[in-house]
């Protein structure tokens, strides 16, 4: 995949002077590139007659152009350059240096002034045309004029304050590195070894080609030391992909030649694309009245429970699941009903405590259900909105009874599904048991790291490990495995190494899978998060390399 590199910060601060020097540097290198700017200054492109209305507007009998229209051409050529320049090349393995971005439009339209609601929907029109692509990196470059011009200095500061703002404002869905550019080598110096870290191997030579070999694998995991397991990972993340791929491809079965996989049952690769979230997604995030009550109150009502049929169930009896419309009597009185007639109304995947000694009901559901009234009576859902990272939307949500670190983990990130929030899934992780097991057989010494640094150096190093082992792993439309899908296939590489590798044990001891596999019959309709920008691919049938199914 491609990369996006954004250069930001105030006028004059050397970002045109820094791109120019690396674009010689990469020419000697050999390195797939494309430089682009915000507006663009190119002849014959709408960014070029933008740039010269806004720099000479009576040359064009323009008499005055406001504020507010002159960051909407912006944002207008902006969309023009995504749409011509970037996404049409973004699959060709390209690294794109970009000089400036939506940032410049919040910064220079703060400046003037303008109404931070029309900033706010302005941005989020050209962040609809980004789709899934964002910055691997933003680099905010800082450069103070000269002391003694005043006058410029308080307008550079006030304009480095808006910047610095966006920077701390948005710290979970990008790289952000501050560089101070008082010395342009040392500045070359700096970009480059980052930018280094982002270039493919397949790309230039200036990252080290991957050797088949445990000496290479075991250079590449210093300070830990992994086992066997580990490769093992790799394979069965993308086993588990190809399975999944068949199957959207409506296949037959079997799906697979590996005995392990044709007698039990693992997650996705990645957890969006599992049954249970596809229903939630689908049925229960994206249908019905999207206001940020409904919403939390419908995901937390089905998460809590985990269990397609107990969501149908509620529906059939009570009709639209609604927050507005909900009585404690008529949700209780229907899972008491299912209950009684034998039926089980939880899912197996989450271990929760049933909440009596802070509520006081004998069935477990009655005590989460007024777990629920608390919540949205403590405004929990204007509380998620206002939150700053997936972090802080954990500690809410763990702050609650009967909800520990595994389940507020998974809520969050079933909250991230929503409109509610937009966080990465590349900001935040809590490693599950089964999580913490299947990293102890997948490194025999973790050489002072934490688990949650395994899991962030697993999802950072996934491509350079399936080159290692020459697996050909097909991602999901263009998406990387993220955190929270590097911390399944933990868990689900915990249960497969109890037969493929029974020699090594994990901390539970475990060594029998519970689940056997039974083919489902029932066809998914894959259906994922619309800001993942993915769907249109899906309903084309078509892959991240262009090859249609």
């Amino acid at each position: 995949m491609s990369k996006l590199v954004v250069f930001e910060g105030p006028d004059n601060v050397g970002k045109t002077t820094i791109i120019k020097t690396l674009e010689k540097n990469f020419k000697k290198e050999k390195i797939k590139f494309k430089i682009l700017s915000f507006p663009g200054k190119e002849e014959g492109t709408l960014g070029n007659l933008i740039y010269k209305i806004h720099h000479n507007p009576k040359k064009y009998k323009i008499d005055y152009l406001s504020p507010y229209s002159l960051q909407t051409l912006h944002v207008a050529s902006h969309i023009d350059i995504i749409e011509r320049q970037i996404k049409p090349f973004y699959n060709n393995n390209t690294l794109f240096l970009l000089d400036r971005y939506w940032w410049s439009t919040v910064t220079y339209g703060k400046l003037e002034s303008l109404s931070s609601e029309f900033l706010k929907k302005l941005i989020a029109l050209e962040n609809l045309l980004w789709d899934n692509i964002s910055p691997s990196i933003i680099f905010l470059i800082n450069r103070p004029p000269n002391s003694k011009r005043s006058k410029e200095y308080f307008s550079y500061s006030e304009m480095w304050g808006k910047y610095r703002d966006l920077a701390r404002s948005d710290p979970n869905k990008t790289k952000v590195r501050v560089v101070n550019n008082s010395d342009l080598t040392e500045t070359i110096n700096i970009v480059q070894e980052q930018i280094k870290k982002l270039i493919s191997p397949s790309q230039t030579h200036l990252v080290a080609k991957t050797v088949k070999t445990k000496k290479k694998r075991d250079d590449i995991w210093k300070p830990t030391k992994p086992t066997i397991v580990l490769d093992t990972y790799w394979y069965f993340a993308t086993e588990r992909q190809n399975i999944f791929f068949k199957r959207y491809k409506n296949e037959p079965y079997p799906w697979s030649n590996d005995p392990i996989f044709l007698k039990y049952k693992f997650t996705n690769a990645y957890r969006a694309s599992d049954r249970v979230s596809q229903y939630l997604i689908k049925n229960v995030i994206y249908k019905g009245d999207q206001s940020a009550e409904e919403v939390f109150f419908r995901i937390i009502l089905f998460k809590l429970f985990n269990r397609i049929e107990t969501w149908e169930k509620l529906s059939s009896g009570i009709g639209s699941i609604k927050y507005s419309e909900y009585s404690f009597e008529k949700y209780n009185n229907i899972l008491n009903e299912s209950i009684n007639k034998g039926s089980r109304i939880y899912s197996a995947a989450y271990i929760m405590s049933s909440g009596s000694n802070f509520f006081g009901y004998e069935r477990k559901h009655s005590n989460h259900l007024r777990l629920i009234e608390l919540m949205i009576n403590d405004q929990v859902p204007q509380k998620i909105i206002s939150s700053k990272s997936m972090q802080d939307v954990f500690t809410i949500l763990r702050s609650y009874p009967t909800i520990g670190d595994f389940l507020a983990y998974q809520l969050v990130t079933d909250i991230n599904y929503s409109n509610l929030t937009d966080f990465s899934e590349m900001s935040f992780v809590v490693p599950g048991p089964g999580a913490l097991d299947g990293i102890r057989k997948c490194f025999s010494n973790l050489g002072g790291l934490n688990e949650v640094e395994i899991i962030k150096l697993m999802a950072e190093n996934q491509d350079m490990e399936f080159e290692r082992l020459n697996l050909s792993f097909k991602n999901l439309w263009g998406r990387r495995l993220q955190l929270i899908d590097c911390q399944n296939l933990f868990c689900e590489v915990d249960k497969y190494s109890r037969i493929a590798h029974p020699e090594i044990i994990g901390i539970s001891g475990r060594t029998r899978i519970k689940q056997i596999f039974s083919p489902n019959e029932q066809e998914i309709e894959y259906w994922y998060p619309p800001k993942w920008g993915i769907n249109a691919l899906i309903e084309k049938r078509e892959y991240t390399n262009g090859k249609l199914f």
